[in-house]
């Protein structure tokens, strides 16, 4: 499915659309963020997340309290959470890969006791690291997370010494793209830009489209990613992208408008 935004372009962008990746319908975040702007959004969905089975979730919340941390990598991992466990549990420390997810946190009531300065999984572990002593060793960790989450936190702060349970909070898989209808839009060469919110989103997109076509697409449109693990999982398939400052919604956003400001 694509569907264009039909509101007037920024000045200087001469129309040309902006493609959002992430799992969102036509006004949401990202898609009204890009939109405030002035800009014109196709959404091509790459990924599409669902209820994983609730019950390894719930069995492990039932025990929160034998937990020293729990660990949130993205607001869909908050949603799983805070669905069944509304309130923050007493004794438990809170950390957040970026500040999108420990925003989502604070503005339901729970306290965030940690977050990187960079949204990335290798940076949470870094400020782990940073602060971990002698007496942390041991300490267990709930990591409520993706069905396709990277290793990264888990053999990180297992490395460290913590002793971290890592369950499915929801899944992520392919979506049902129009991939004729992507294929005739980067063929007319018009995409201004192209967002990803996650590594999930460009691996998924490349896979549907293919080597050739997106290649041609992030060659001809620039890409920005969110973070900078992102960042690395398009360079792996050698597109060269824009990075936001920082790793929010507003952030990509306002990264988009930039760059192609400066390039009319």
């Amino acid at each position: 499915m694509s569907v264009r935004d039909q509101r007037a372009p920024t000045p200087g962008v001469h129309g040309r659309p902006v493609v959002v990746t992430r799992p969102e319908s036509v006004d949401g975040p990202l898609t009204r963020e890009l939109q405030g702007l002035g800009l014109s959004v196709l959404l091509w969905p790459a990924v599409n997340v669902s209820a994983s089975d609730p019950a390894p979730l719930a069995a492990a919340l039932a025990n929160i309290g034998s937990f020293g941390w729990i660990v949130f990598a993205s607001r869909h991992a908050v949603a799983a959470v805070l669905e069944r466990q509304p309130a923050a549990p007493a004794g438990v420390r809170v950390a957040a890969v970026g500040k999108a997810t420990a925003q989502v946190l604070l503005r339901r009531g729970w306290p965030v006791d940690l977050v990187p300065d960079e949204g990335s999984a290798a940076a949470l572990v870094t400020a782990f690291a940073t602060q971990w002593s002698d007496a942390d060793k041991g300490v267990r960790v709930l990591y409520p997370a993706s069905s396709r989450a990277l290793p990264i936190i888990a053999a990180g702060l297992t490395q460290l010494g913590a002793v971290v349970t890592q369950v499915e909070a929801y899944h992520t898989d392919a979506a049902a793209l129009d991939v004729g209808e992507c294929r005739e839009w980067i063929a007319r060469g018009t995409i201004a830009a192209v967002t990803f919110a996650s590594p999930s989103a460009v691996s998924e997109l490349a896979r549907a489209l293919g080597k050739e076509d997106f290649g041609r697409l992030v060659s001809a449109a620039v890409p920005v990613a969110i973070g900078r693990t992102t960042a690395r999982e398009l360079a792996l398939r050698g597109a060269k992208c824009a990075v936001a400052e920082v790793a929010t919604l507003r952030s990509l956003a306002l990264t988009t408008f930039q760059l192609l400001q400066t390039r009319t």
